[in-house]
């Protein structure tokens, strides 16, 4: 054989065994459970687990410009459940008036309702809007009531990563609301969606940012107190226990 010859048949050779299965990185994880068709995956010896949806809802609760009178906030009043619905559970009732959400008396978004977040800063009186999650500020996870109550599913303040998958762009996250008890998984902050490469993200309207997307979730990982973080705290702890689970290394062979 010349070697020419022999220099193709090697290069056909190396060419076989990279995309042969046996080299392709493989995957450890295991299905978990399932969740309203969602499969939920672990790695082993981790208590954190990872899924992938096409959902996507924007929530824009403990924005303090979120709800207002007259229905000027950056989300329907409808969605708060106001004024015929469960509004209590969404927006903070005045003290002085329990028949009426408390309006915020000064600063840039008075006039405003002040909304919840199931994660707040204890420290601070109810009608602090700073004791709730900024949807527009601090990314962050919402959990339907459902999913929150399963066993290991994690706790609010519990620490995330999130990845859009076709471009590859991420961002760390705090898990800071409950969702309606049978609600799917998918929503998530204005701010986590604009980090996902979201544009125009109004939770009035959505956003032209299509899935999938891929969430990890760290249950045991909420700090002590749970609230207040920083944006820079919470990327650098869920990334450090990301980078101790393995990276995405260990996680994208199991998405397909």
């Amino acid at each position: 054989m010349s070697r020419t010859g022999l220099a193709t048949l090697i290069c056909l050779l190396l060419s076989f065994i990279a995309t042969s299965p046996a080299a392709a990185a493989s995957c450890e994880a295991v299905i978990w459970r399932e969740y309203r068709g969602t499969k939920l995956w672990k790695l082993p010896e981790s208590d954190a687990y990872f899924y992938v949806v096409n959902r996507i809802s924007i929530d824009a609760d403990g924005a303090p410009n979120a709800y207002a009178p007259g229905n000027r906030g950056i989300d329907d009043l409808r969605n708060a459940g106001f004024p015929n619905g469960a509004w209590r559970s969404i927006l903070v009732v005045d003290p002085q008036h329990p028949d009426r959400p408390f309006v915020q008396p000064d600063g840039e978004t008075a006039g405003f309702f002040i909304s919840m977040t199931t994660l707040q800063d204890l420290t601070l009186p109810v009608t602090d809007v700073h004791r709730y999650v900024d949807a527009t500020r601090i990314p962050y996870l919402v959990f339907p009531g459902a999913f929150w109550a399963l066993p290991g599913t994690g706790d609010f303040g519990d620490l995330t990563v999130a990845r859009h998958i076709q471009s590859g762009k991420e961002s760390s996250a705090v898990v800071a609301d409950k969702g309606p008890r049978n609600a799917s998984l998918g929503e998530i902050s204005i701010r986590l969606a604009e980090n996902l490469g979201g544009r125009n993200v109004s939770p009035r309207h959505g956003t032209d940012l299509q899935g999938p997307f891929l969430y990890v979730v760290f249950p045991k990982s909420k700090a002590q107190p749970r609230w207040p973080l920083t944006v820079e705290q919470i990327q650098e702890r869920a990334q450090s226990l990301l980078g101790a689970l393995g990276g995405w290394e260990r996680i994208l062979p199991c998405i397909g």
